[in-house]
């Protein structure tokens, strides 16, 4: 009775055991896949209970069905393989390690999938993937923004600006619009402003969204100069939101004109001469016609509400009309406006007396110049650009040979930049030739060729002599006449120098130009070496040489001196000379050390 009992506990334990025990499937709720690329969808398990007998199934449950589920793939100990299904035909494989490899994502590939464990007696169990598909759309694309959209005052009256389209996207993106960088708010329905959306959607057959939006609003002036552009916003894996903008574009708006503007574009005053821009535009759109003309004469030829004046003169000064054509312009605005053009003048500089003057060296000089302007002006006087004076008169009073050359009167008028004229009057003076300080040659030794130039002035030109002759031509510089020779620096023109003379009818001047040898600052005992080719100076170089060894001679003998009469000062301090001294008790005859040694006397005798 016991032993019936123990196994009927023994077989109520085990079945017991069987009925507590369970399989836990684990998989990975979401994958999020980028359309096009492979995602693999991982399964595992655990169960309380050993067990062999262990069966991997995969299913799939539509969206639209959730219910519903088909069997995609499995696997056991014995088989493993996929289902037949046209939507992921060689695109599954059942892996290994029981999870599922989805190659080439599709839109269509966006459901649940399920993975069930069977473990024979000790249960089974599943569990749930979602899978998401994500795709970047293209671009977005402006179209229909080319028209022309006129202004009304009608507040019910919606125009369409634009379409903003965004192809290709998965999940489904959203249309933002920016006016000057500001987004516009969502509207379906036409608000006091006139500004609302409309929004399509289209499912493509390849699963993916191509959004359009088209933008209605009641335009006003000011946004002809506003900047339009859309945006699609899309979401893409691990909770990121991208943008993607469009091109942006202005409104081509109509309106009537209010005001007209007729300006001058030349910047400054005007001037004969110049080239002068007059413009005329209104603040409509589009611009009309213009037509010009001058103090209600004749018509003027202008283009495109552009007048141009080549050349102007003073007579072109006047009051210049601008008349838009505006045909749709509002009752009462006025179409036409003026415009005042100034043209400063400066009249040719006139100079009196008219040159060229001739007049001798001494003589008083009187110059004057005029002219007429639009505006205050300035005279000056100048010549070679120095400032001789700042009023219309020049004076001289005792003219030079360096006052002959060209004298130049300069009028212009300060208010107008560039506005300037300029006449010249030639003076010439006549005299005896003046030479200007002579510049000294030097050679690097005797025998070398050197340059000189003579500087005259006089008129008529002068003519040259050189004395020694050499190499000569003569050049014209301003108002000087300039004669350079070239010769060699022979012993007497070391001597004596170089001799220019210059003479004409009226006179002659002469100047003498030294020619030395160059000193070398790397030998300072050269410094008479330009001298050295004077036979004087050898002579006195000679007697300086035997003068200089005697006196080197005296020095040494003097050194020697000093020499001995420090040693026996020496000596004697530290008493070993005795010589000279004599007993006191003594009254032998005095014996010098010269005679010691000539007796051969012993030395503590002497």
């Amino acid at each position: 009775m016991l032993g019936r009992f123990g196994i009927f506990c023994t077989s109520l334990a085990l079945a017991l055991q069987v009925c507590l025990a369970s399989v836990t499937v684990k998989v990975t709720p979401e994958v999020e896949v980028i359309r096009g690329e492979t995602t693999k969808l991982p399964c595992s398990y655990t169960a309380d209970a050993p067990t062999s007998a262990i069966v991997v199934q995969w299913f799939i449950s539509p969206p639209s069905s959730p219910s519903e589920r088909k069997r995609i793939a499995y696997k056991s100990s014995q088989d493993s393989g996929v289902d037949p299904d046209p939507t992921m035909a060689g695109r599954l494989i059942m892996e290994e390690d029981m999870s599922i490899t989805i190659s080439k994502v599709m839109v269509e590939d966006e459901r649940t999938y399920i993975c069930q464990v069977s473990a024979g007696p000790v249960g089974f169990s599943e569990a749930q993937t979602k899978v998401k598909v994500f795709f970047a759309p293209e671009k977005p694309v402006i179209t229909g923004n080319n028209q022309a959209i006129t202004v009304s005052d009608d507040p019910k009256t919606s125009s369409e600006v634009a379409k903003c389209i965004s192809r290709n996207a998965h999940p489904q993106p959203r249309i933002i619009w920016f006016k000057d960088a500001t987004p516009l708010p969502e509207r379906k329905d036409q608000d006091r402003d006139g500004i609302y959306m409309v929004p399509s959607v289209v499912k493509e057959a390849s699963g993916l969204f191509t959004m359009t939006s088209t933008l209605f609003m009641k335009p006003v002036k000011a946004d002809a100069k506003s900047v339009f552009h859309c945006t699609v916003e899309y979401s893409m894996p691990n909770n990121q939101i991208k943008q993607e903008s469009s091109e942006k574009f202005n409104l081509t708006l109509l309106y009537s004109t209010e005001n007209v503007f007729f300006k001058l574009k030349n910047q400054g005053p005007v001037k004969e001469g110049d080239d002068v821009l007059m413009e005329c535009e209104t603040d409509g759109n589009p611009q009309p016609e213009f037509e010009f003309s001058k103090e209600k004469g004749s018509k003027l030829q202008g283009l495109k509400g552009t007048l141009r004046l080549k050349s102007v003169t003073r007579k072109d000064a006047g009051v210049y009309e601008c008349d838009a054509q505006d045909f749709y312009a509002s009752p009462g605005v006025n179409l036409v406006k003026n415009l005042s053009l100034f043209v400063h003048y400066l009249d040719p500089v006139a100079v009196t007396p008219e040159g060229p003057l001739v007049t001798d060296k001494g003589n008083a000089v009187d110059l004057q110049c005029k002219t007429k302007s639009s505006d205050d002006y300035t005279l000056q006087w100048q010549k070679d650009s120095k400032v001789l004076s700042q009023m219309g008169g020049l004076s001289i009073k005792s003219v030079t040979l360096a006052d002959a050359g060209v004298y130049l009167c300069v009028g212009a008028v300060p208010s107008v930049p560039g506005l300037q004229k300029q006449a010249n009057v030639t003076l010439t003076v006549t005299g005896a030739p003046e030479i200007d300080a002579p510049v000294n040659g030097f050679v690097d030794k005797e025998g070398g060729m050197v340059t000189l130039n003579c500087s005259t002035l006089g008129h008529p030109a002068p003519q040259f002599i050189w004395t020694p002759s050499g190499k000569e031509s003569v050049t014209v510089v301003g108002n000087k006449v300039i004669s350079t020779v070239t010769l060699e620096a022979s012993a007497a023109v070391l001597k004596d120098g170089v001799i220019c003379e210059a003479y004409n009818k009226l006179g002659r001047a002469t100047k003498n130009f030294k020619v030395s040898v160059k000193l070398d600052p790397n030998k300072p005992s050269d410094t008479n070496a330009a001298n050295r080719g004077n036979p004087v100076y050898k002579t006195v170089e000679k007697q300086q040489g035997g003068s200089s060894a005697v006196v080197i001679a005296v020095v040494v003998c003097v050194l020697l001196l000093l020499l001995l009469v420090a040693a026996l000062f020496f000596l004697s301090k530290k008493g070993k000379m005795n010589c000279g001294k004599k007993d006191k008790k003594d009254e032998a005859p005095e014996k010098t050390k010269d005679n010691c040694l000539l007796e051969k006397q012993p030395a503590e005798q002497c």
